[in-house]
Formats: C-alpha cells, structure tokens, sequence
C-alpha cells in the first residue's frame, strides 16, 4: 500500500506532482526506482509530444569565475514555470557546471552530468514535471583577463563582457555589462561587424536615397553617412555612454585608463525585441 510518506519521499527525488508519484508506486508495486524510471518516462513522452510548441518564456543567468564567465538560457512554456525555485535551480546548476568543466558549445554542455544523468536527460524529466516543452535555448561563454556579468532583474537578459586587462575595476565593468544590456550593440567596433551587415546597410542607404530621387553623385557619399550612423548605434565603442550620453563608451573607458578596451561581449534575451 502507498502511503502519504512514500509520496512525499518521491516528490522530494523527482519533483513530480502528487497524483503523479501515486500512479507511479502504484504501479511500480512501491519500488522507488522503478517508479522513478516511470516518471522518467513520462517525461520523455511529454517532450515528444510538444516537440513542436514554441518555448518562449525561460530563465537567462550569468556567472564568472576567475577569467571565464558564461551565460546560460532555458527555455520554457510559460512564465509561471520559469519563476519557479525549481525551474530557477536548475539552471543555477546548469550554470555551475559550466563554469566548472567549461565546455566550448551548447551540445557539449548538454551531454555532461549533473546528478548521475546527461543535462540534455535532466531537462526532460523536468519536461515530464511540468507538463511543458523545456529546452536548453542557449550558452555562451568569454575568456577574457578580466570578465564581468550582468544579469537583469527578472531573468530574462544577461550579458558577459571581457576586457583587455587585469583587475579592471568592478563599477567600470559592471557600467559596460549594463550597457551592452541597455542598448544591444552589435559588436565592439567598426572593425569588427561583419561585412553582409555592412553590405546590407550600404544596400538599405542607397535604395532610401534612390527612392528619394537623389543624384547617382552623391550616393556613395549618403552610404557613408548612413554607415557612420549606424556604427554610432550599433558599435559599443562608439555609442553613447548611457549614464553620460555626452561622451562615447571608447571615451568612458579611456577616462579611467588610455590602454582599456573591451574585447568581446555576449548577450542573451528571451524577449523579442
């Protein structure tokens, strides 16, 4: 017979719902392990069966240790699953490894273990849990001298930043953390947009001046003004510093040491923009 204790003790290894624990001894005559592969299994049915559902909510989280930070984004159904301390844990444990073992891509981090089972395995139990489509969405990472992370408040944005440098002050790199955040640069300068990003916005400029019956004189000379308008917004070097708009991000970090540069950053959001 099952008991209420048995249920609780199976809840507290799984995470399942009560009905689901009771079913599940039930049926595995109140072997615990048995019934654990049940609610496994379910899992991977659910997960099966809303392959093809959109998870669009999640949890995004940042960390670092020493000179590697990572961001790590799971994706879920719905809001109320991704605000519960569950859902939320397991992606703190996630992250943990991550900055433990330091894997290079997202398929690598998903077939390493955490509690005897493959990520990719964990998340479709979890899927069996919560009745929803879970997924790990993304994984980023930096190795940098000095690295530092922002994650905004609700979970849903995060970015990591590297710097050139050693023991960068943490409110100068925390400013540029919240900057990448704020206003979604696509790269660190000029130099390094990629050319179809350039080619596209020349494209984009020159049609605009076209459609406005501009001179074939002076189109090369629109490009380039749309094109230094654009590294304006986009690049993070040359943006506006958004606690100072009156000086750039390049003239921020200059301030505070001539020789300080940001060498990559990433940035994660759930929500479109």
């Amino acid at each position: 017979m099952v008991t209420i204790a048995n249920i609780q003790y199976l809840r507290k290894m799984t995470g399942a719902g009560v009905l689901d624990c009771k079913n599940a001894l039930n049926e595995a005559n109140g072997d615990y392990d048995i019934a654990v592969e049940i609610i496994r299994k379910k899992g991977k049915m659910i997960a099966r069966k809303r392959a093809d559902r959109d998870a669009i909510e999640g949890c995004v989280l940042a960390a670092r240790r020493s000179n590697f930070a990572a961001i790590v984004a799971v994706r879920c159904e719905t809001d109320f699953v991704a605000k519960g301390e569950r859902f939320i844990g397991m992606v703190k444990k996630i992250l943990d490894l991550a900055l433990e073992i330091r894997p290079k891509n997202i398929e690598e981090l998903n077939n390493f273990n955490i509690d005897g089972c493959k990520i990719c395995e964990l998340i479709t139990d979890y899927s069996g849990v919560s009745g929803e489509k879970i997924e790990l969405g993304f994984y980023e990472y930096l190795i940098a001298p000095t690295v530092e992370i922002y994650v905004h408040s609700g979970n849903k944005l995060a970015t990591i930043v590297g710097f050139n440098q050693n023991e960068v002050d943490v409110r100068v790199a925390k400013d540029i953390a919240m900057q990448v955040a704020a206003m979604n640069p696509v790269s660190v300068d000029k130099n390094s947009i990629p050319l179809k990003i350039i080619e596209k916005e020349r494209k984009i400029a020159r049609e605009i001046a076209i459609e406005q019956g501009k001179s074939e004189l002076v189109l090369n000379r629109i490009e380039d003004g749309a094109l230094n308008k654009y590294y304006k917004d986009y690049t993070l070097l040359l943006q506006n510093f958004v606690k100072n708009p009156k000086i750039t991000v390049g003239d921020f970090l200059k301030n505070y040491n001539k020789d300080l540069s940001v060498v990559d950053f990433r940035r994660v959001c759930l929500n479109v923009e």
